[in-house]
C-alpha cells in the first residue's frame, strides 16, 4: 500500500453525477490515497468552480485535480496553490477568453455524436441514443440505463462563459487521450494536448473510461502522483 498525504479530486462532467467515478475510488484508496468527489451544480462555469473551491478548502496537502468531459474548463479555472497536477479524463480545455463551446464545435461532430438542445430553461439532456452510441458506448446495457435515469443536465450557461487564464499553463497536466471517442473529435484532443503540452496517455476507450475502462484511468492518474512524490522527496534531502 502506498501511504501519501495526497488527495485525489474527482470532478463530474455534463450528464454525470460522482457516482460515475465509484470504479476508480475504492482502488485508489486500497492504494493508500484519499479520494474525494466534488459535485458541481452545473449552472454557469463560476458556479461550478466556486462550488469545486469549496470542496478544495476542506482539504489539506497536494492534491491532483481530475476532470471529466466539461469538467476539464473547471479543474482549469481553480486557483487553489495546492493543486499539484492535473488530469483530463476525455475532457474539454479552453484557453484564456476562449469558451467550452469553442473548443467543443471547433471540428465537426462525430457521426454518431448526439444532437443537443437546451430545454425551456437552457439545460441541455442526454437523449437515450446518446449514451448509447456515443457518450458510453462500450458500458453494458444497464449502465446505459443508470447514466440515462441518473444523469444531471448542464446549462447552456456553462459553456457559453469565458474561461479565465488555465492552471494548465502553470501547472504538470495529463491528457488521457481516447480513440474511441465519439463526443470529442480526435483532431480537437490532439490540439488541445499540444496547445497544454502536456503528458498524453492514448487508449481505445469511449468518452467514459472511468465506467467502461477503470483500470486505465487509474494507471494514468497514479502516473499524475510519481511526479509530485519525487519533488517531495527532493526538497526533503
Amino acid at each position: 500500500m502506498h501511504k501519501s498525504k495526497t488527495t485525489f479530486v474527482l470532478v463530474h462532467g455534463a450528464w454525470a453525477e460522482c457516482a460515475s467515478w465509484t470504479k476508480v475510488i475504492v482502488p485508489l484508496q486500497k492504494q493508500g490515497f484519499d479520494v474525494v468527489c466534488a459535485p458541481i451544480p452545473l449552472t454557469t462555469l463560476s458556479d461550478d468552480v466556486g462550488a469545486l473551491d469549496r470542496v478544495l478548502a476542506r482539504i489539506g496537502g497536494d492534491i491532483v485535480l481530475v476532470g471529466h468531459a466539461y469538467a476539464g474548463a473547471v479543474i482549469g479555472a481553480t486557483e487553489n496553490e495546492r493543486v499539484k497536477s492535473l488530469v483530463y479524463v476525455a475532457a474539454l480545455a479552453p484557453d484564456e477568453g476562449e469558451t467550452v463551446a469553442d473548443v467543443f464545435l471547433r471540428e465537426p461532430p462525430h457521426a454518431q455524436a448526439p444532437k443537443l438542445a437546451p430545454d425551456d430553461n437552457g439545460f441541455l439532456w442526454m437523449p437515450p441514443e446518446g449514451f448509447e452510441h456515443a457518450f458510453a458506448q462500450d458500458a453494458a446495457p444497464e449502465v446505459k440505463s443508470i447514466l440515462l435515469a441518473t444523469q444531471r443536465p448542464i446549462n447552456g450557461q456553462c459553456i457559453q462563459e469565458k474561461a479565465p487564464r488555465p492552471l494548465w499553463k502553470d501547472q504538470a497536466g495529463v491528457v488521457s487521450r481516447r480513440r474511441n471517442d465519439r463526443m470529442i473529435p480526435a483532431k480537437t484532443q490532439h490540439f488541445q494536448a499540444e496547445r497544454m503540452q502536456a503528458i498524453v496517455r492514448a487508449h481505445a476507450v469511449d468518452h467514459a473510461p472511468m465506467l467502461t475502462a477503470p483500470d486505465v484511468v487509474i494507471d494514468v492518474l497514479l502516473e499524475a502522483t510519481r511526479d509530485i512524490v519525487e519533488e517531495t522527496r527532493a526538497s526533503s534531502t
